[in-house]
Parts: structure tokens; sequence; C-alpha cells
């Protein structure tokens, strides 16, 4: 573990390198592979760092950014990282919530979001998963155009206000997940290409030259993004991690990124004696994603990658939409295979991308297994990335709603809820930033272009403006309306069946069946009881006879022992 007070810094290139602390400038000195080092300093010095006399920049490396990223950076008292050993918590296959610290509360800190764990204690889930904490330019943002990638951001609290959110959560037993972004980094506030090769014109990326990953350098900027896991696990005793948009990695190496993470967290988990859960988002329906490193040359060794299938065949079939990369999802036979085989482009064509795409999941596959894929119903990029960021929910009647819940809550994966779906919340999540004025104009235009292809609404929230994000924050006092609290109460009713059934946390594949009754209508079939969902605004019989378990609306038990489910609606019964 490096000393967290003692400035240093790579600057391979840099001729002379000074330290600002407090006002005043001191020099340092160079080591062995283009590290510069200085004495260290008190908890609370502000400092920064000088190359070949130009203008001061915050530490790379820094943990705290008082004034945003274009200040100087602040020595964080290694005091504060002290507190009893954590067991831990096996997050695979429990339900995770995914929650934006600036929207989730009124407040939108880490303080204020810990007075809001016990609901999630309540509801059921395992574990919270963070937007991107790390620091970014403005006071408010998604988090994804991060440039601090060790800085916990200031406006949620700093990292003293982080250490008590991991700590609130571990005490009431919530693991912690922290999104991470290393694909890019954000544009305002990126002074890294100053220190050294950061960045490579080997590759292009939308964001411009590509994170070094395979060229000349590239073994310190590989590390330097490991040092940032290493210390969001070490020093704030974080549990997993989401790395966003692997698929956009550009590295041509022997060795990949992904797959030296993952060798990295087996490493850290023997360590520290407690399990760690790492998962990918990726769009490339490929299951190398996770299988274990050197079961092939392909694999990446993820604990789990996001199905983005799951959520495009759920939210198709019961809202009706099929524009944009929905174009192929919304029959009921497209909703059965994406939940028994996962991903529906498993190797023909996506009309979407105009090519063949993805490779088949084997259902009987010892490399892998159901909790290996987080699915969702909702999470910020399927609500964010709409037109005005509105939730499934205000698309769908209420047992419509339900039943959606239900096959994702009770299926084969690892589920992921999004923060307010659970009652229905009505505030909206658009996108929203908070950059300078030569940014900030660029992003609202290019807002506004981004929606064409998808057919959506021409209004587009302006991501700039601060009603767009005030207008994000969950309305708490939802929660105890008669609408709300039934949603809520159902969403208790899965997770604890989720955790009672003896085979609802069964991950196996190949033990999950659909079965189709028409084409509004579908029964899933696990280990012990079934899931038996209709979009028709109808009552439809289906072929289950034993005894309720869980439904949004009761049943009608008819003559010959079977049921008919008022719809749009769902019911659980043992088998």
């Amino acid at each position: 573990m490096r000393d967290i007070t003692r400035p240093e810094v790579w600057a391979p290139n840099a001729e002379r390198v000074e330290l600002s602390v407090n006002a005043g400038m001191r020099s340092m000195e160079r080591g062995a592979g283009g590290w510069w080092r200085a004495e260290p300093l008190a908890p609370g010095d502000r400092y920064g760092f000088r190359l070949d006399g130009g203008p001061v920049r915050p530490d790379p490396r820094s943990l705290h950014q008082p004034d945003g990223p274009h200040g100087e950076s602040r020595i964080v008292d290694p005091a504060v990282f002290d507190r009893p050993r954590w067991e831990g918590v096996e997050l695979r296959g429990k339900a995770l919530y995914e929650l934006h610290v600036g929207t989730f509360t009124a407040g939108g800190t880490f303080d204020d979001a810990i007075g809001q764990l016990d609901h999630l204690v309540e509801l059921g889930v395992g574990g919270v998963e963070l937007l991107p904490v790390n620091d970014f330019a403005g006071r408010r943002g998604w988090g994804y155009d991060g440039v601090g990638q060790y800085a916990t951001h200031d406006a949620y609290g700093g990292p003293e206000a982080f250490v008590r959110f991991v700590d609130a959560c571990h005490a009431r037993g919530l693991g912690v997940v922290l999104d991470v972004v290393y694909n890019h980094f954000g544009p305002e506030g990126n002074y890294l290409a100053e220190f050294g090769p950061y960045f490579t014109d080997r590759h292009e990326t939308p964001w411009g030259p590509a994170v070094n990953l395979d060229d000349e350098g590239s073994r310190e900027v590989r590390d330097f993004l490991l040092g940032a896991m290493h210390q969001w696990v070490f020093l704030f005793g974080i549990d997993g991690f989401r790395i966003d948009a692997v698929h956009a990695f550009q590295d041509d190496s022997d060795y990949h990124f992904l797959a030296e993470i993952a060798d990295r967290a087996r490493e850290w988990e023997a360590q520290l004696g407690r399990p760690l859960f790492v998962t990918a988002e990726s769009d490339l329906n490929q299951p190398a994603m996770v299988s274990p490193t050197g079961s092939s040359p392909d694999a990446r060794g993820m604990d789990a990658q996001w199905a983005d299938d799951v959520h495009h065949a759920l939210h198709s079939f019961f809202t009706g939409e099929r524009q944009g990369y929905y174009v192929d999802f919304g029959s009921v036979d497209v909703l059965a295979k994406a939940l028994t085989e996962v991903f529906v482009h498993d190797g023909g064509h996506s009309t979407f991308r105009d090519k063949a795409w993805g490779t088949p999941v084997d259902r009987d596959s010892d490399l892998y297994d159901g909790h290996s894929f987080v699915v969702f119903i909702q999470n910020h990029d399927q609500v964010g990335n709409r037109a005005v960021g509105d939730r499934v929910g205000q698309s769908l009647e209420p047992g419509a709603y339900a039943a959606a819940a239900a096959l994702y809550l009770l299926g084969p994966f690892t589920p992921l809820v999004f923060m307010g779906e659970e009652w229905n919340a009505t505030s909206r999540f658009p996108f929203f930033s908070h950059l300078g004025p030569e940014l900030g104009p660029h992003v609202t235009a290019g807002r506004a272009r981004e929606f064409e292809a998808m057919g959506w609404a021409d209004t587009v929230p302006d991501p700039q403006a601060e009603s767009t994000f005030i207008n994000s924050k969950l309305r708490w006092e939802e929660v105890s309306q008669r609408s709300h609290q039934r949603v809520f109460d159902w969403y208790r009713t899965l997770l604890r069946l989720r955790r009672e059934l003896p085979g609802a946390m069964d991950p196996s594949l190949s033990a999950t069946h659909a079965e189709i009754v028409d084409d509004d209508t579908l029964v899933l079939h696990r280990p012990g009881f079934a899931v038996a969902v209709t979009r028709a605004e109808r009552e439809v019989d289906v072929p289950l006879t034993g005894d309720v378990l869980a439904a949004w609306d009761e049943p009608r038990r008819l003559d010959d022992g079977r049921l008919a489910i008022p719809g749009p609606g769902v019911v659980i019964v043992a088998e």
C-alpha cells in the first residue's frame, strides 16, 4: 500500500518537477522509471505539481479535489481508513440496487444516502451499485466523464463521507459495487497527457486518442488504473466493480487489460479473505467475457456481465416499442429466448447493427452460469438514454410492470434494481452535466442530435440546466402513497421469494424453461416454481395447477384446477 501522504508522480518526459505546497514551491527528486518524489506532507495540506515551469496541476492520484479537477489536491488523513475488518459478502446472484448519489436524496451526499439504507434492507437487496463517484468537472453529473480516478467527488462529501457510507452499508450487511470508467476520461480537467503517455494515437475512439493500454508506456498506465481499483478495495473497502463499456477498450496486447483486472481481483480476494464481484458492461454478446482467464484466448474472467438483450426483450414485449435497437425484439418468442439463453443476438443478423452479432451461450457450461449475467428492466442507461429520461413504469399498466419485475427478479440471473423502480417512482432520469462554457453548449447540442436514430421526441431536457438535475431527484414521499406502496410491497415479496424459494437462487440455465401459451402469455419454469405472465388486456388461462405463492391480482381457479390470470398480470405458482 502506497503512502498517501507522500507526493509522487509519474512524469517520464519532464526535465523538472516542482511541488506546490500551500502556495509555496519545493523541488522533487527524480527516481527510476520517470517517477518524481518528495517528502510526506501533513493531512489537510494542499498541493500540486508544476512540470518544467508550467502551470500547477493536481495530482493524478489525488484522493480529494476540494475545488474540483482544476484545483489543488488535498492530503487525506490515513487514519480515516483505519476501521474494523469487513468479512465481506457474496454478491453473485444477489439483487443489486443501482443508485446515483446526487439524485438518490434531496441532499445528494453520501451522508444523506446513509439515511435511506434501511429502506434498501427492508426491500431485500444484497448490495448497492454506485454510479461513478470519482472526481469529474462541475458539481452535478452522471460521473462517466471523470478525470480524477483516485479522488472521491467533493459534491458527494469527499473521501471521508464515502468511507462512512461504505461502513454504513457493511453494518447492514450490504455490499458496495463501484462503477468505474476506463475506456475514456472526461474532456474537462483532464491533464494526464501533460504528465505522460496516458493516451495513444494507435487507436481512435469516439473521444479521440485511446487510453494507452497497449502502446509504449502502457505498463504504467495499466498500473495507474489497477492502482485506483486497489485503492477502492483496500482503503475504502468496496466489494466489487462494474466496468463501464468494455467493448470500447482498445487493447491489442497479448494480455488483455480485462483479463489482468480479473486476475488481480482473484489475488486481492486471497489477500483480504473476502469475495470481490467484478462485472463488465459489454454489448458484444460474447460468453468469453465471463469465462475464467486461461480457459480460451479470448476469456476475460469477469464474474458477470450486463445482459442488455434481456432488458430489450422485456421492455419491448411489455411496452410494444420496436424502434431503434428494439427492432428485433417484442415478440413472445424473443422473450422466451432471452429468459433462457440470455443473448437474443447470438450469431444471427442484428437489424440495428446491420451485421451478424454475438455468440451463443452454452446453457450447460461449466465456465459460467445464469448468475454470470446481470439483468434489469431499468438502469441509468436505459432510462437516461431516452429522450426525456422517462421510466418504463410510466408506460405500463401496473399489472404489466409487476409481471416484468417478476420475470427478471425470479430468473436465474443476477438482478439489478434501478433506484426508485421498487415503488415505480415518477421522477425521471435524463442525462445531466455541469461542464464549463466551452464544452457545455456542445453537450446540449449533441444530446439533441443523439435521438434522431431512435425516432424519439425532439424535445430533450437541456443536460446543462440545473433544473434537469433537480427534477431527477427521487421523491421519497411517494413510497407511502397507496399505489406506490403496493408496488414496493410487490418488490419486497419478489425478493423474499428469491431468498426463500429453494430453486430461486439456482443459477442453472439448463434448469430454466420458457413455455409459450399464446402471443401475449408466457410461463417461466424454474426449479420448484413457475412464473406466469401475460400482457393481454383480458383473463388468460395458464397450464398451472399448483399452490399460488404470489400474484399481482388474484387468479381464478378453473374447474380443472388450472389458473386464469387477470391481464395484464402475473402469478407465481409452486410446481
